[in-house]
This record gives structure tokens, C-alpha cells and sequence, in this order.
């Protein structure tokens, strides 16, 4: 596996550094996945608790046994977030890569966390060597439809789970055209025209 180091994000509230996750981050991970379970799928799905089952899973995924890989992002000391990528397992496909999870403490969503995550995920996947990504997450949930929409994912049709769960595709090497209309527009403008 090739190593995405360290690497700093300036984001609204502070600068926010992402790592690789190892079997030391557990309890934070596992805060983190329970909170923002609990605060995003709401009533879509039932509650869940730090157990110790839970703890355990998330130990022996971050033990480096499984092919994921995990990232953590810290805003100064405290842990804010993670996401982890690795093989497609729905379908089963080696040159497929999978957002495994991604999520955010609630207590800072919208502030480019998930973006800066996100970022981290799609450079490791596409450093994997992967073409394309999938990612599943539940189907009436239109906060994660915005997400993943802007951060480059469209809805497959898929579903799985009766229904309840919609697959997204990435075309990881795909080109996102409005950055380059707008660069491409500052660098003609004239001296005179704000650039605001």
C-alpha cells in the first residue's frame, strides 16, 4: 500500500491536520461513529451504543488486518473525524475501490472536515490504483445525497437492503470541469474587475 502522510486543511474553524488511524485512535474513532450515527440516521435507523463489541471490531479494523485503510482528522488535540477506504465488497470487483465510512463529530458538521476527509479518501483511492469507487449509505437521507453530489459521487440506481440502502459511483479519475471555467475566467479578467 503507497502512504498518504500527514497533511494540513485550512478550514472555517481551524486548521485541521488528517493522519493515519492506527489501534490507538479506537475510543476516539468509536465516539465519533456512534455520535454521528446517532445524529445523522435519527430516526432512519436505531440508536447505537459504544459497546464492547463495537470497540472490538474497530480494533481488530484498525490493527491493519483488514485491507481499509483509515485516516484520522484532529483539530488540535481533539479527534473530529475519520474515513476509511479499501476493496469494493458490494460487488466484489478488484479494480473497484469502497468508501468504507466517513464521518464527522456533529458538533462540526458543515465546517470542511468531511470535504477535507473526503479529499484524503479519493487521493488514497486513486493511489491504490483504483479507476472507480463505490460508497453505500441509506436511501432517504438527503444530507449524505448533498454531500457525496458535491463532492463528486452520483447515485448508481442500486439499492440493496429492500431498498433502503443506494449505492454512489466515483469516476476517480475524472476531470471537475467548473474549478477550471472559473480559474480560466480570473486569468483573463482585466485589472479592473473584481475577482471576488
Amino acid at each position: 500500500m503507497k502512504n498518504i502522510r500527514g497533511r494540513k486543511f485550512k478550514t472555517r474553524a481551524a486548521t485541521l491536520k488528517i493522519r493515519p488511524a492506527g489501534p490507538g485512535d479506537v475510543e476516539a474513532i468509536v465516539r465519533i461513529y456512534v455520535d454521528s450515527w446517532n445524529a445523522g440516521f435519527g430516526p432512519r435507523m436505531p440508536a447505537i451504543e459504544a459497546d464492547a463489541a463495537r470497540l472490538s471490531r474497530w480494533r481488530k479494523d484498525l490493527s491493519g488486518s483488514s485491507a481499509t485503510r483509515w485516516w484520522l482528522a484532529e483539530r488540535g488535540d481533539e479527534t473530529v473525524g475519520f474515513v476509511g477506504i479499501g476493496p469494493s465488497r458490494d460487488p466484489i470487483d478488484p479494480d473497484l475501490g469502497e468508501l468504507d465510512t466517513i464521518a464527522v463529530d456533529p458538533r462540526i458538521w458543515r465546517t470542511g472536515v468531511g470535504k477535507a476527509l473526503m479529499s484524503i479518501a479519493l487521493e488514497g483511492l486513486r493511489s491504490e490504483g483504483y479507476h472507480s469507487a463505490v460508497l453505500w449509505t441509506l436511501s432517504d437521507y438527503p444530507q449524505a445525497e448533498s454531500f457525496y453530489i458535491a463532492t463528486g459521487w452520483r447515485p448508481n440506481g442500486a439499492t440493496r437492503q429492500d431498498g433502503r440502502q443506494i449505492r454512489y459511483d466515483h469516476g476517480l479519475w475524472q476531470v471537475t470541469i467548473p474549478p477550471v471555467i472559473t480559474l480560466l475566467k480570473r486569468k483573463n479578467q482585466t485589472d479592473s474587475e473584481d475577482i471576488s
